[in-house]
């Protein structure tokens, strides 16, 4: 028997789902044991190889994901946030790592998952890239630097299919601002202007969603005073290194205690 880690990947039809499938079949450090899918789903029952229209991989999707997870040291989880607090349970129970990468998640959600993470390794984040998290800690920092002189604002773009506004990725980096100031996000947050607003609060942090075409993921920090603009970006062209970083926070998480990580202690940043 195989002393790899076992790996179920959550939602494998999904864009995302698909792309971790194919990097933990490929991965020589884990395998994968399990292919969820919501019931009544067509590819219920198929080789998730054959159903992604490649190769078969010997995994059948399942619709069972109590069965599924009593294989399972891992579970990687970008749905959506009933099935990721579900999972979430499932997870604890089975002792395994559940990465989540599920954005749109209430504060009932987030408590729930908490929760759970007092039995088991929960690795939560808006974006599991290295570069995003470097961004998030840049962004930490010049926030702290600068007083509220310098209004925030950040602006995200993503593909035409994205259900969630500001995204996940946005929201880190509000957090990020937020803390370098010394302020709680909540109580400063701007992501509702339309129409006659009045002047812009001092103090306040600013979002901008833009929604169109494939676009993988693009975010922007403005730092704007009088006379000059402090920007730091970063650009996504391949949402492979989100689910490399998944992979990464999967085997991470192995032997750890019970606990609510993110990718910085990930990524030991």
């Amino acid at each position: 028997m195989s002393k790899l880690p076992g790996v179920v990947v959550n939602g494998v039809s999904g864009r995302m789902g698909q792309m971790l499938v194919k990097l933990v079949s490929e991965n020589k450090a884990m395998q994968l044991v399990g292919a969820l899918e919501r019931s009544g789903h067509e590819w219920i029952g198929q080789d998730v190889g054959v159903a992604m229209g490649g190769a078969e991989l010997g995994v059948l999707v399942s619709d069972n994901p109590l069965e599924v997870m009593a294989k399972a040291q891992a579970v990687i989880d970008f749905t959506v946030p009933a099935a990721t607090v579900a999972m979430a349970e499932l997870a604890a129970q089975a002792r395994a790592v559940h990465v989540i990468g599920t954005t749109g998640l209430s504060d009932d959600d987030l408590a729930k998952i908490k929760a759970a993470s007092r039995h088991s390794v929960v690795v939560r984040a808006g974006n599991m890239s290295l570069g995003v998290n470097l961004l998030v800690q840049l962004t930490k920092q010049v926030a702290a630097a600068l007083d509220a002189d310098f209004d925030i604002e950040i602006v995200e773009a993503h593909h035409r299919h994205k259900v969630d506004a500001p995204s996940g990725t946005a929201l880190m980096l509000g957090e990020a601002a937020a803390d370098g100031r010394g302020v709680s996000l909540a109580t400063v947050k701007d992501s509702g202007r339309d129409g006659i607003t009045g002047e812009r609060k001092r103090g306040d942090i600013g979002f901008s969603a833009i929604r169109g075409g494939d676009i993988v993921g693009e975010h922007d920090v403005i730092f704007a005073g009088e006379g000059e603009r402090i920007v730091l970006r970063h650009m996504a062209t391949d949402r492979a290194i989100f689910a490399r970083g998944a992979l990464k926070a999967a085997l991470w998480g192995q032997g750890r205690k019970p606990g609510e990580y993110n990718m910085l202690d990930v990524l030991g940043l």
